[in-house]
């Protein structure tokens, strides 16, 4: 693999990235892209408890808030937002690994820290568990790990073909992402709560003490992400290596 800002799925939402960029300012841009997508994603949930929003408006303010966010810091850290996304790419070998526990603890962070600001501003318990993703009954265990890793592996793989594959428009990367957010909360929202994200669950549940079924949110959308980025993997067409590199052994090394 690559180094890190050359090509390494860090800067691939926007084109033409700054590839000097420290990895402090994608520690930082991921903290603060996680910050605003669960501030105002998890704060859309809390207002319509307040104010009907439907689930389809909280379904659109999930995908409008990703692409500002994406928009905004993209081209600074790839605008993962999420460690399962993360995982999943340097699982891929499009990310990495060394860079894995920063990101995923700036995504912890920023998810934690956004749920510690909605807490502060409804000061209600009761409200501020509007945030949580849960399940109930009827629905089960593996129906929940079901919806949870179909609609993430649906993410999962949106990002791989419109982020990752060379052959994309990438300048419409965060429309499409953002488009798949609409559609995966507006089916799974009413279900399981649509989280496709370990640290938008758990942010709220460090800031409720509520942890309940919290591991249905951590391991399938790992899982779901994961096994997207290996299906497409199959559809990825190889990089052809140019006639520079192949007099260059050390230059076409990955």
């Amino acid at each position: 693999m690559q180094e890190a800002g050359a090509n390494d799925g860090t800067q691939k939402l926007i084109p033409k990235a700054d590839i000097s960029t420290s990895i402090f300012q994608k520690m930082m841009a991921e903290l603060v892209g996680t910050y605003i997508l669960i501030f105002i994603g998890c704060g859309a949930a809390l207002v319509n408890k307040i104010q009907p929003l439907t689930i389809v408006g909280i379904a659109i303010v999930w995908g409008l808030v990703f692409m500002a966010a994406a928009y905004a810091v993209g081209h600074v850290s790839g605008a993962h937002f999420n460690p399962a996304v993360t995982i999943a790419l340097a699982a891929g070998r499009i990310f990495p690994v060394k860079h894995v526990p920063m990101y995923v603890m700036s995504q912890f962070s920023g998810a934690t820290l956004a749920s510690l600001t909605l807490r502060l501003l409804f000061n209600d318990q009761d409200r501020i568990q509007a945030t949580m993703t849960q399940f109930s009954d009827p629905t089960t265990y593996l129906q929940a790990l079901t919806w949870e890793f179909v609609i993430t592996f649906i993410l999962m793989f949106t990002i791989c073909g419109v982020v990752t594959d060379d052959r994309a428009d990438q300048n419409l990367s965060g429309i499409a992402i953002g488009g798949a957010f609409v559609v995966n909360v507006m089916i799974a929202g009413p279900i399981t709560g649509a989280s496709m994200n370990p640290a938008r669950s758990l942010g709220p549940a460090i800031v409720t003490g509520v942890y309940k079924n919290i591991w249905v949110y951590i391991a399938a959308p790992i899982l779901g992400a994961i096994a997207a980025t290996m299906v497409y993997s199959v559809l990825r067409v190889p990089k052809l290596v140019k006639s520079d590199e192949k007099a260059d052994p050390v230059r076409s090394q990955v």
